[in-house]
């Protein structure tokens, strides 16, 4: 069920990925939320690694962040040159360097239970602060009074991911996981009230179908 949700999450941006290609293009996209999505999902492959009996959260955020450097290798592919260097200058930094940066001085400055606490509170930080786009768009719902901007599968699946990432966090006592995925739960369980409150049956279809609005939407724990 992990994998599954997990996967699901990672996979729908593969949409916004194709309307790239077909377009040869990035338009109006922004690469920091792939950018930022592929470290966190580099956070919660280490923690996976040096942290016992966590395979589950390696292997299931190594797939996510497998697919997140395509993601990025198709956006400095089709970016416009300004937008390419920026996008390369972010993933130099945030995806090559600060990444190996963490794992050497980890490796070599710390214990083991160390190295647990640097590379869980690391991935907490980077999930809680990717947890904050969703409210943007809950008050774009709120002051327009239309679901239009906010897809009920996105939410649902935020949800989702949200409760089977906490239950597994209480079961195995790991709070690095459960904050972040907690706070995620309550939110995608906020949209769901909000879809409830404000959806009509004759939406407008102004929002292009082929967006994803991940950066809004998605579950960052990728990875999680």
């Amino acid at each position: 069920m992990l994998c599954f949700v997990n996967h699901f999450t990672v996979i729908f941006s593969s949409k916004t990925f194709w309307y790239i290609m077909q377009r040869r293009s990035t338009e109006e996209f922004d690469c920091l939320p792939y950018v930022v999505k592929l470290l966190n999902g580099y956070m919660w492959v280490y923690y996976g690694i040096v942290k016992p009996n966590s395979i589950l959260v390696a292997t299931i955020n190594g797939f996510g962040a497998v697919l997140e450097l395509v993601y990025v290798t198709i956006f400095l592919i089709f970016a416009p040159p300004r937008t390419r260097a920026i996008t390369a200058t972010l993933f130099g930094v945030l995806d090559v360097v600060f990444p190996i940066g963490a794992v050497l001085v980890t490796q070599i400055f710390c214990n083991r239970e160390m190295q647990i606490d640097v590379s869980g509170f690391l991935s907490l930080l980077f999930s809680v602060a990717t947890y904050g786009s969703p409210l943007s768009i809950m008050k774009t719902v709120v002051s327009t009074k239309s679901v239009e901007y906010m897809p009920f599968l996105l939410s649902f699946i935020l949800f989702i991911n949200g409760l089977t990432w906490t239950v597994y966090a209480v079961l195995t006592n790991d709070w690095f996981i459960g904050i972040p995925n907690g706070s995620g739960f309550v939110l995608g369980t906020t949209q769901l009230v909000l879809y409830a409150i404000y959806w009509k049956p004759k939406q407008s279809k102004t929002t292009s179908d082929h967006v994803d609005d991940g950066w809004q939407h998605e579950s960052l724990m990728l990875n999680n």
